[in-house]
């Protein structure tokens, strides 16, 4: 059985689908509202940090611009992880011993606080303690896992490089972490969510925040004219929706695609996979009903708006049916999140001359465990606390270091590539009858480019095709009907509406009669 692209759909969102008893109502136009904490942005870092600050007795406010927890973290594979991948290799190369130490420390920390939050909300979003493995197949890989392997066991995790591992096919080598954790991301937020309104904090869905004043209060401002003032602002959009900081310099969007299938229990490989080969794979496991367990596979990561999406999609799924014969998938989606070029996330003060203001980002793939990592700090940050050791590891003020400079000038390259190259190409279809039935491409017509997309019915929708973030192009996904930019990642629904930021504004409308 194969997905088609009327299946994707996010399985947390499935089995926690958004109803009228866990929405929230959207802030009425031109309100005023005052509260000692705004948080614009309703995912696990989001939520997270206003509900360690509900807790700490802060009135808070929570603006989203869609559902909470149904963006990036409605999408995400859920695993809380402290193994990376290849990275405390490359943070003892970037960062020394003691900073791959730190990150350890703080992930650890992150996947105990979690566990013990759902325990002590009494929860059932189906945590599992797993060892959590990064496999290579090939010697080359084998043999950079070897020292990554030490770097992790030197930086405090309980590591070891092993030979053998659950997964039902031969692997040269792999590094091993044990007792990590995966869940129901959703079960967790909607927990969370939950308490933060019965401590008295306020959640406001479908409420789009366009503008930010810093000062002291500072003033946040939705597209419908709502205000909030606070004393403080943290910023957890996933890819901050605010400039200023000029982060976008230095975060690189990145979006990989995700099936989903049941397999007989007994061929649960019991963990958390991981591999950089192949163009990335990702393997893990969910309770699925009697006798079953659901495998969510993630991989063919990508930069938005630059690949066959559906051609993708049935690459991973070949894959998923080669290495599990017996998997039926049953759903597809797909993942966003924005890497760092240091690969380590930006959690503290917004920008050098911040005050009352603070950002999460740049979670690069990571962002169940450094989401709660962000909470618990953010939290301190806003109310004062003594701050933990490892928080100048991830401030944003941190200055690149020299070999950080590859990453920074490979990722302003490609954007200038788009930027410049895609407005040298004539077009991406010379007329609008190119475009078939559920597909999309940019025309020039009456000189200026419009993004059509042509619907199932044969109807054309045209809007313009800049993307009001920065002014690149975008370029259309097939697979899930939305127009990309490949610049900063920014996402549209045919109509122009904004899916995913940084983009605030909705792509304009064209008339193309």
């Amino acid at each position: 059985m194969s997905a088609s692209p009327a299946d994707n759909e996010s399985y947390w969102l499935a089995t926690a689908p958004v109803t009228p008893e866990v929405t929230h109502p959207p802030l009425e136009p031109g309100s005023e509202t005052d509260t000692d904490v705004v948080v614009v942005g309703g995912g696990i870092a989001g939520l997270c940090t206003a509900w360690e600050l509900t807790r700490a007795g802060r009135r808070v406010t929570v603006v989203e611009a869609d559902r909470i927890a149904a963006g990036v973290t409605g999408h995400t594979t859920a695993k809380v992880s402290s193994l990376h991948g290849m990275i405390y290799d490359e943070l003892r190369g970037k960062h020394g011993a003691d900073g791959a130490r730190m990150y350890a420390l703080s992930q650890q920390d992150a996947i105990g606080h979690l566990a013990a939050t759902a325990a002590e909300l009494g929860v059932d979003c189906e945590l599992e303690r797993v060892p959590a493995y990064t496999w290579a197949e090939s010697e080359e890989t084998a043999e950079k896992l070897r020292a990554e392997a030490e770097a992790a066991a030197e930086a405090g995790l309980p590591a070891a490089y092993v030979t053998e591992t659950g997964l039902p096919f031969p692997v040269r080598g792999a590094v091993r972490v044990a007792d990590q954790a995966q869940f129901h991301p959703r079960k967790y937020l909607m927990a969370l969510a939950g308490d933060l309104v019965r401590r008295g904090g306020r959640i406001a869905e479908r409420t789009r925040v366009v503008g930010l004043e810093e000062g002291e209060p500072c003033r946040v401002t939705a597209e419908n004219g709502a205000t909030v003032t606070a004393n403080a602002v943290v910023v957890a959009t996933h890819y901050p929706v605010f400039d200023r900081a000029l982060l976008f310099s230095r975060l690189e969007p990145h979006r990989e695609l995700v099936v989903a299938a049941s397999i007989p229990a007994a061929q649960d490989p019991a963990g958390m996979y991981l591999t950089p080969e192949n163009d990335t794979r990702s393997v893990r496991t969910a309770p699925y009903g009697e006798g079953q367990r659901l495998l969510i596979v993630t991989g063919e990561k990508f930069l938005p708006g630059t690949a066959d999406v559906t051609e993708r999609f049935e690459r991973l799924e070949a894959w998923t049916r080669e290495r599990f014969p017996d998997a039926r998938v049953v759903h597809r989606w797909a993942t966003q999140d924005n890497s760092s070029t240091d690969r380590v996330p930006y959690i503290g003060p917004f920008h050098p001359g911040a005050r009352h203001t603070y950002v999460a980002t740049g979670f690069g793939g990571w962002g169940m465990a450094s989401g709660v990592l962000a909470g618990r700090l953010l939290a301190r940050y806003v109310t004062g606390e003594d701050l933990p050791a490892w928080a100048k590891l991830y401030d944003p003020r941190r200055l690149p270091g020299f070999r950080e400079a590859p990453s920074l000038l490979g990722l302003q390259a490609t954007v200038a590539k788009h930027f410049v190259g895609d407005r040298l190409r004539p077009s991406h279809a010379d007329s609008v009858d190119e475009i078939a039935p559920g597909g999309g491409a940019v025309v020039r017509i009456g000189g200026s480019r419009c993004a059509v997309h042509r619907d199932a019915d044969g109807r054309l929708h045209a809007v313009s095709a800049r993307c009001t973030h920065l002014g690149c192009l975008v370029h259309f996904n097939d697979a899930e009907l939305a127009w990309e930019c490949p610049c900063h990642g920014s996402r549209f629904a045919p109509d122009g509406s904004v899916i995913q930021g940084p983009a605030t504004h909705p792509l304009e409308r064209r008339d193309i009669e």
